[in-house]
């Protein structure tokens, strides 16, 4: 089977060859979802080192668990509760290290956005979009990328993030919420409509 071919393939179907020891096959799924699992990552993270190490982790875990996969849900659904579990592990372990070190966690996540409108005019709206998204806590910063950039239903982040739907909504209000006071504390209003 051709290359093209293989990208055709369903997710199920791509499994189920590396199941039976094609595991160059594995490589297909890792070009589906690296660039949207890593968004997810930095914005939880933070940071490109962080959220690449991790991102690395989780193809790694996620191979290594295909033998258990059931397909009780899409390997899509499977793969970023993978990464948001991995994700919010790395942020406990960083709290707990932070912690130890007796340096608050306030002074790690602080929101430090400068006010500076020349460089808001020169830098595209989704740039600064990715910006202020940065700056809400992690698992607002998560449910707002898997909902809005991976267009995942509140359902499926639900599985994810292993919350109600109920949650999930309360969670993607108070997301919206925060990130309009940061648009409206940094005076971006005029920047952003």
């Amino acid at each position: 089977m051709s290359k093209l071919e293989m990208r055709n393939l369903t997710d199920a179907e791509i499994i189920e060859s590396v199941k039976k020891g094609n595991q160059t096959d594995y490589a297909i799924l890792v070009d589906r979802y690296k660039n949207k699992a890593f968004s997810l990552l930095k914005r939880m993270l933070k940071n490109d080192f962080d959220a690449e190490e991790v991102l690395q982790d989780c193809f790694l875990k996620a191979y290594n668990g295909l033998e258990n996969f059931k397909f009780e849900s899409s390997f899509s659904t499977w793969f970023y509760r993978i990464a948001y579990n991995t994700a919010v592990s790395r942020l406990s372990l960083k709290k707990r290290k932070i912690e130890n070190d007796m340096a608050s966690i306030d002074d790690q996540i602080h929101l430090s956005y400068s006010d500076n409108s020349a460089d808001v005019e020169q830098e595209e709206l989704s740039v600064v979009l990715s910006r202020l998204i940065e700056k809400l806590p992690a698992n607002y910063a998560a449910v707002i990328n898997l909902f809005y950039m991976n267009q995942l239903s509140c359902e499926e982040i639900s599985e994810i993030m292993q919350i109600s739907v109920a949650n999930v909504k309360v969670m993607l209000y108070r997301s919206r919420n925060s990130l309009k006071e940061i648009i409206l504390k940094n005076n971006l209003t005029r920047e952003l409509l």
